[in-house]
């Protein structure tokens, strides 16, 4: 139910002036979609706002921090650790969500070399519009499958599976910042000249009132992390390649993850490769694919497109209870899936939740094999999984160095994929995260909850194939490994038996992973399930030090002036 303080319903008033009453939604049921996190995550709300311009926008957040109520911006809700919804009640003032869906333009200048991106922008969205110019973004197959936002990308530091762009990240935005003393203050920093007035500057960006004599070049700005390819490659580095809380890549809305209200960003773009060619390699012993790494991020002159990795495990639950997910993404396309995602919630609110999952698991079963024979043989060869994608002139090179240390037999082999064999490889690869969502809505009575880590481990490591204490293993059902092999990225999904409590187990994991020096959240962000460390913490306050945005992210204080409780690493 929705939450309610005093002063509710004059704050209800000027939301409604602001957007229009039927974008203010109060109704459990209407609201329910938006409260509850993709993986994890719910709580109440006085109310989910949907503005449909950046100066509706602006009035929103100017009325929420009038009435001095907490706000949590939302996109897509696609997060995966609770981020982007609330997290039980005790928000101080009560707390709105402004959802950004309608908020969705984005324009291409500097002749497609650039785009600037609103709030609700989707990564598939701007594929698109980037296709006619030869040109991609930052991320593609992956996050963009389930309607992910570009700017929710930038505020979380994302990364993907593309080896040579890093991290989502730009110093060119416009965002709006709570001051100490309860204040509303813009800030233009795109590098576009819009005036001075707050509204009139928003104006001017809504209806696209500029032109390219307008845009400063900014070629002392970034925006994107143009030191990541070189940085991926220093294999003998103790510290991971990217993480959430890097100093190097936080920076105003970069990494800001709610703690400022972000109107638009700026971004390169990047020349879309298409001749490539896709390899399959299986071994079951990693550290053949420690030295394919090594050996390529070192000697090759041109770093691959993309290296993911998939244990046999996350393989044979993806394909178990991730098939309808590969079936709609193949056959229906990217663009049907924030509909169908927002249909999935409404049923569930209707029905139950995870009605809706253990039906769509049940009508799977229809759906014929999706995977390749050849993947198949791997799969009942090899544990270790890894799909390598190569720009045309590394292709020979590749060849050769598969061959040398994938030669066939029981240790390792590797096949060139067709291009539908690299494609559905791939795809099998980004539904696994899903297929664990799936498989605790399907299990409820064997299953206490889904513990989710992602790992980002040091570059010069060696031992990256986790070795789990047997009283840790035994109270998992599955545990699931996969990710960016050549960034050293893993997403570590461990599927917990009843009876077990997830929070003690996590904080066991934690320890583990200190030791190994490893830093965690590699990317998407702490949310509600990981502990900011200090400096990201100090990055927070420092860009909202009010604490009205987003408060208690990262286990920080959520009281006003960053007062009260907090969580502390272990």
């Amino acid at each position: 139910m929705a939450t309610t303080t005093t002063g509710t319903p004059t704050l209800l008033t000027a939301l409604r002036s602001a957007v229009g009453k039927r974008n203010v939604l109060t109704a459990p049921r209407a609201t329910a979609r938006f409260r509850k996190g993709y993986r994890t995550g719910e709580g109440p709300a006085i109310a989910v706002v949907r503005p449909g311009s950046l100066v509706e926008l602006w009035r929103t957040v100017q009325a929420c921090v009038a009435a001095d109520t907490s706000i949590i911006m939302q996109a897509s809700n696609t997060g995966l650790t609770g981020g982007s919804t609330p997290d039980g009640d005790d928000y101080p003032g009560g707390l709105v969500i402004v959802s950004t869906t309608r908020l969705s333009a984005l324009k291409v200048i500097r002749r497609g070399e650039q785009v600037l991106c609103f709030p609700g922008t989707t990564l598939y969205k701007l594929e698109q519009a980037l296709r006619p110019f030869g040109r991609e973004p930052h991320s593609v197959i992956g996050s963009s499958c389930l309607g992910a936002s570009v700017v929710g990308g930038v505020c979380n530091n994302s990364g993907g599976s593309l080896i040579r762009r890093g991290p989502a990240y730009t110093q060119l935005a416009l965002y709006a910042q709570v001051q100490g003393d309860g204040s509303l203050r813009l800030f233009n920093h795109l590098g576009i000249d819009l005036g001075d007035d707050p509204e009139g500057m928003l104006a001017r960006l809504d209806h696209e009132q500029y032109t390219e004599a307008d845009i400063d070049p900014a070629s002392d700005k970034w925006a994107h992390d143009h030191s990541y390819a070189e940085h991926v490659r220093d294999i003998d580095s103790e510290v991971p390649a990217r993480f959430n809380a890097d100093p190097r890549c936080l920076f105003e809305a970069a990494g800001s993850a709610g703690k400022l209200i972000v109107f638009a960003v700026r971004l390169d773009t990047f020349a879309r490769e298409d001749e490539t060619t896709s390899f399959y390699t299986g071994t079951t012993e990693p550290d053949r694919l420690t030295e394919l790494r090594r050996t390529m991020l070192r000697d090759f002159d041109t770093l691959p497109i993309a290296g993911e990795y998939m244990h046999a495990e996350a393989f044979d639950v993806a394909d178990r209870y991730g098939r309808d997910m590969f079936f709609a993404i193949e056959r229906l396309g990217t663009d049907r899936l924030p509909a169908l995602f927002a249909a999935k919630s409404r049923f569930d609110g209707v029905f139950g939740n995870g009605f809706s999952d253990r039906l769509m698991q049940w009508s799977s079963k229809f759906i014929p094999d999706h995977l390749p024979a050849r993947m198949r043989d791997y799969r009942t060869r090899f544990d270790h999984h890894l799909i390598l994608k190569v720009p045309r002139d590394q292709v020979e090179a590749t060849r050769k160095l598969l061959g040398e240390l994938f030669p066939g037999g029981e240790q390792g082999d590797h096949f060139e994929c067709t291009p539908q064999e690299g494609a559905k490889a791939f795809l099998h690869r980004f539904v696994a995260a899903g297929a664990a969502v799936r498989y605790r809505a399907v299990h409820r009575d064997e299953v206490e909850d889904i513990v989710a880590l992602d790992v980002a481990l040091p570059r010069n490591n060696r031992e990256w194939v986790e070795r789990l204490p047997a009283d840790l293993a035994a109270r998992t059902i599955h545990r699931l490994y996969y990710g960016h092999f050549f960034c050293q990225v893993f997403h570590q999904d461990y599927i917990v038996k009843k009876g077990t409590d997830p929070l003690a187990f996590e904080h066991a994991l934690w320890a583990l992973l200190d030791a190994r020096g490893a830093q965690y959240p590699a990317e998407h962000n702490v949310g509600h399930l990981y502990i900011a460390r200090p400096e990201l913490a100090d990055f927070y306050r420092e860009i909202d030090p009010r604490n009205q945005l987003n408060p208690g992210i990262g286990h920080t204080p959520r009281g006003r002036d960053w007062t009260g409780p907090h969580g502390e690493h272990p």
